[in-house]
């Protein structure tokens, strides 16, 4: 069971992370309606938000060291938040600004911390292969740290996730593979699109320990979480974890969710893990006005981002050939100019 100062840590992490989400849904929807222009307001280009996901990174998270790599997907802030990047920096990337964490040319989607090694991409479970990557290397290095892989439900399918299963289990590989199950792959039920009742009996076909958590219960995410990351970083191997979350919002903004049926929608919002989180607190003595310190220091800390992002400048048109792969020149091209390589 986690401590009193951890479970702090983990209510602050995703109170942060559901304010963030709630605040970047009123600041993307500026200027995009009542006609859908994706391209208005002040944050540009798609918007993939896990309002109903905090339960999942903060919980796996609060056992991990900026020395340890996280990969996730395009769904990343509650994991980002818990794992330490900059909220500011994050921010203005996400605003397309060029103080951003990749000088707002990412997104919301390709973020990137190496102060914390932490990074994402929107190409369903990209992230994957370059997680046993990063674990391989730690183990060659001889060092106890790990890596860890956030992914959705519907990519369990994806080759690249079970080529990366084989080789984390033939190698044994400091690796947690962790299955963010909220019922929607994009528009589809899981059970029509995969074979299996749930993520972790993926680990059967590759010899690795598959566990699921049937709830968006933090403690139980702390919990199997401990015991992956535990065994990865101990020399064990690699886990699967599977942990089942919800959606509160759309697969992305300006989603009309025509396909999901109202009481699943109203299931998602009552099945609270903030709330449930909230419980436990009482019951490990901390008191309401510390909870209530918790939340108003996380939305501060939020409110203070979005502003600061917003006070950014935008890139300079012509930075948009700075920071790119080029072509190598054409046959009897005197070489390649400063800067394209």
């Amino acid at each position: 069971m986690p401590s009193a100062t951890e479970l702090q840590t983990m209510y602050e992490n995703m109170v942060t992370a559901r304010h963030y989400e709630e605040r970047l849904q009123e600041e993307y929807l500026e200027g995009k309606q009542p006609a859908f222009d994706i391209s208005a307001g002040p944050i540009p280009g798609e918007l993939h938000l896990a309002a109903g996901h905090e339960a999942s990174g903060a919980g796996v998270c609060i056992h991990l060291r900026d020395d340890d790599t996280v990969t996730a997907p395009h769904r990343p802030h509650h994991v980002a938040i818990a794992k330490g990047v900059d909220l500011k920096r994050m921010t203005a990337e996400i605003f397309g600004r060029e103080t951003g964490l990749c000088r707002g040319k990412g997104g919301h989607m390709h973020l990137f911390d190496p102060e914390v090694n932490f990074a994402c991409s929107g190409i369903i479970a990209q992230g994957v292969p370059p997680a046993v990557g990063a674990a391989m290397a730690a183990k060659k290095r001889n060092t106890d740290a790990v890596a860890v892989a956030f992914l959705g439900e519907g990519a369990i399918d994806q080759g690249g996730f079970l080529e990366s299963l084989n080789l984390a289990s033939v190698h044994d590989l400091p690796v947690v593979f962790v299955v963010e199950d909220n019922d929607w792959a994009i528009s589809m039920p899981k059970d029509r699109v995969t074979d299996v009742e749930n993520g972790a009996q993926r680990a059967d076909g590759f010899d690795l320990p598959g566990v699921r958590v049937d709830s968006d219960d933090a403690l139980a995410v702390y919990d199997s979480a401990r015991e992956a990351v535990g065994r990865a970083r101990d020399g064990n191997g690699p886990t699967l974890l599977e942990v089942q979350v919800h959606r509160r919002m759309g697969h992305f903004m300006g989603d009309a969710e025509g396909y999901r049926p109202d009481e699943d929608v109203d299931r998602a919002t009552h099945r609270d893990s903030i709330t449930r989180l909230e419980a436990d607190l009482a019951k490990y003595g901390v008191a309401d006005e510390d909870v209530a310190e918790l939340r108003s220091r996380a939305e501060e800390r939020v409110e203070e981002a979005i502003e600061w992002a917003k006070d950014q400048p935008e890139p300079e048109p012509e930075t948009a050939y700075e920071d790119v792969f080029t072509n190598p020149p054409a046959q009897g091209d005197a070489g390649v100019r400063g800067g394209e390589q």
